[in-house]
């Protein structure tokens, strides 16, 4: 009951997950490469974060 408030860090983190899939797509299609493996690199960092809370929320 007290949780019943408390902001899931995980869907936030899901959230900028999914914009940045989204800016590494525009920076893609514009033809900037080293910035859309920038942006890939930081996204697939974010997904790393988001299993190791996944992880620990099932414990």
């Amino acid at each position: 009951m007290f949780g019943l408030f408390k902001k899931d860090p995980v869907k936030k983190l899901e959230q900028e997950y999914t914009r940045l899939l989204e800016e590494a797509m525009q920076l893609q299609r514009g033809g900037d490469i080293k910035g859309y493996a920038a942006k890939s690199a930081e996204a697939e960092k974010m997904m790393d974060r988001i299993v190791e809370l996944r992880d620990e929320k099932a414990k």
